[in-house]
């Protein structure tokens, strides 16, 4: 792991694309500002498991694939009718 230190307003770049600015230090509490092109996700690391929990949940449920051409079904009436 890379551990750099950063003073209030000093940033990091990540690659050519992503900045992380410190934006604000409050006691034990540190605000960081991302600026990162719109294709790349950014979550606190809490909610990315959670989003990664629920992805795997989806994949190991019972697929019905019935259900998927109902879906694609609706899809196409709804088109239809614009």
């Amino acid at each position: 792991m890379l551990v750099l230190a950063r003073k209030l307003n000093e940033s990091i770049m990540i690659g050519d694309d992503i900045e992380v600015v410190v934006i604000d230090i409050k006691g034990d509490q540190v605000k960081l500002g991302i600026n990162a092109p719109r294709k790349v996700t950014v979550h606190r690391k809490e909610i990315y498991q959670e989003i990664k929990q629920e992805n795997i949940a989806a994949i190991s449920s019972d697929f019905d694939p019935g259900t998927l051409r109902d879906l694609s079904d609706l899809f196409k009436k709804d088109k239809d009718k614009k």
